[in-house]
């Protein structure tokens, strides 16, 4: 873990760390491997999918179309597309995004009542306990200072109304082969939000043996996504109390 001290330098040199990051892991990728044409990230997004509404349902939160939602680090807007086919009303839903042809991407496919901001999340003056759910969806691995993970979970805890709930997804364990991110085991999860209250679940078959095992059957997923440890990621409401 990082000991860098909380001053406005520390956030602004990672935020163009991340920028550097994600640069490098663009140039990098197989666009088609995250495609839903992809029988794996076909099955890994049908689960997530699933597991959140049921999720979002325990919390109360079933009229989606009721709620302010806002995603942060929202990227090419597929997270913010399937909340408006669940029923989030487009000039409810918000995204924020570091990245500026990201940011563009989530404009072009979305209405544009939609509000995508191209900004730090710790530079916007969104008002506090606005929204009813803030989803962090493979965030907080991309930020490798502990100082700058804390300054956004709190700045997304002041946002959040009392009762609603941050929507997390992110990966447990650490990839040897991808310098530029870290696993955000749930120890750190609870660490980040210490006063919420926390409902997780482990999903998603690891990625190398999940796209192996779906090359040959797609009905393989659910075989060995039964089995806990090998899954890779969690998914967590963190409420907030009343």
């Amino acid at each position: 873990m990082n000991d860098d001290a909380p001053t406005s330098s520390t956030a602004a040199r990672e935020a163009e760390n991340v920028r550097d990051r994600y640069a490098r892991r663009d140039g990098a990728r197989d666009a088609n491997r995250y495609s839903l044409s992809d029988p794996y990230a076909l099955a890994v997004w049908q689960e997530r999918q699933r597991k959140m509404l049921r999720m979002l349902a325990e919390k109360g939160l079933r009229d989606l179309g009721a709620l302010d939602v806002l995603d942060l680090g929202c990227g090419s807007g597929g997270n913010l597309l399937d909340l408006l086919r669940l029923g989030v009303a487009p000039d409810r839903l918000q995204g924020i995004e570091l990245l500026a042809e990201r940011a563009e991407a989530a404009r072009a496919v979305l209405p544009a009542s939609c509000s995508i901001w191209n900004a730090d999340a710790l530079t916007l003056d969104i008002p506090a306990q606005s929204q009813d759910v803030i989803v962090l969806f493979t965030v907080f691995s991309s930020i490798l200072s502990d100082t700058v993970q804390q300054q956004i979970a709190d700045q997304a805890w002041r946002w959040l109304r009392p009762g609603g709930v941050v929507l997390w997804h992110d990966f447990v364990y650490d990839n040897p082969r991808n310098p530029d991110v870290r696993a955000v085991p749930l120890t750190r999860v609870r660490a980040l939000f210490p006063e919420a209250h926390v409902r997780s679940e482990r999903i998603t078959l690891a990625p190398p043996l999940g796209r192996a095992a779906c090359r040959m059957s797609p009905a393989l997923y659910p075989l060995l996504n039964a089995i806990p440890l090998l899954r890779t990621h969690v998914l967590c409401t963190l409420a907030k109390p009343l």
